[in-house]
């Protein structure tokens, strides 16, 4: 295993994987690991970043061990971001979320964290941690499950992610 860090971003990374997906701009925390990683974003300027609509990435399914949304659940369709990576992911791969930790304060109109574990585990992972320590992230683990339960025809709620406010510093 490896410890990244990426915009004061502590993020896990197994390198005793074989593949890796980042879904962020440019591509920083593939630049520091050895294993094979895929980075998407919706528009590239990095020839290393693969531009395309998250939801729909150009990788087949059950291929990747590692996925890693590092501030990247920006779009109002993130769950469908999300409903890739579980497509893309082996079963016991993992997915790791690092979030403005603003947009998971109930208290000041952010979405409730514990709603968001809810429906990424309804999705068919396994929440491995919640991590609120840092001052101003927040992550998320989650291990993909072996075999996903059946839904039983009733849609995931997933909750309003609150815009990210960028502030001059």
């Amino acid at each position: 295993m490896g410890l990244c860090q990426v915009d004061g971003i502590n993020v896990l990374i197994v390198c005793s994987l074989s593949s890796c997906i980042i879904v962020s701009g440019d591509a920083r925390l593939a630049k520091n690991v050895k294993n094979k990683v895929f980075s998407f974003d919706l528009i590239s300027k990095d020839p290393s970043v693969i531009a395309c609509d998250m939801s729909k990435t150009p990788l087949d399914s059950s291929t990747v061990d590692v996925a890693v949304f590092c501030l990247s659940l920006m779009g109002t369709d993130y769950p469908s971001y999300l409903n890739e990576a579980q497509r893309v992911l082996k079963p016991g791969g993992w997915l790791l979320i690092a979030e403005v930790k603003s947009r998971f304060d109930p208290i000041t109109g952010g979405a409730d964290p514990n709603k968001f574990v809810k429906a990424i585990s309804e999705l068919g992972f396994t929440s491995v941690l919640k991590d609120f320590s840092n001052k101003m992230f927040i992550l998320f683990h989650f291990q993909k499950k072996e075999k996903r339960e059946s839904s039983k025809s009733k849609a995931i709620e997933w909750p309003e992610l609150k815009p990210c406010l960028y502030k001059r510093r």
